[in-house]
């Protein structure tokens, strides 16, 4: 291990996106709608409890429009 810490990035495909609003409703500090109705990230680094909202969000997207991954 080098010493430093991975961090959970938000990744956001937006071609896959339906525009359900599933993500911009239960994690609106993470997420908005375009003027297209897709998904818009606000943050790609989601801290704290940002963090486990974020699995939720992902866990919700209907399209899979939405993927964590670690750095």
């Amino acid at each position: 291990m080098t010493g430093r810490q991975q961090e959970m990035r938000l990744v956001v495909d937006r071609e896959l996106c339906v525009g359900a609003g599933q993500c911009a409703l239960s994690t609106p500090e993470l997420f908005d709608q375009g003027d297209d109705g897709r998904v818009v990230l606000r943050r790609t680094l989601p801290e704290d409890e940002l963090a486990a909202k974020s699995r939720t969000a992902v866990d919700l997207c209907p399209s899979g429009a939405l993927t964590l991954t670690d750095d």
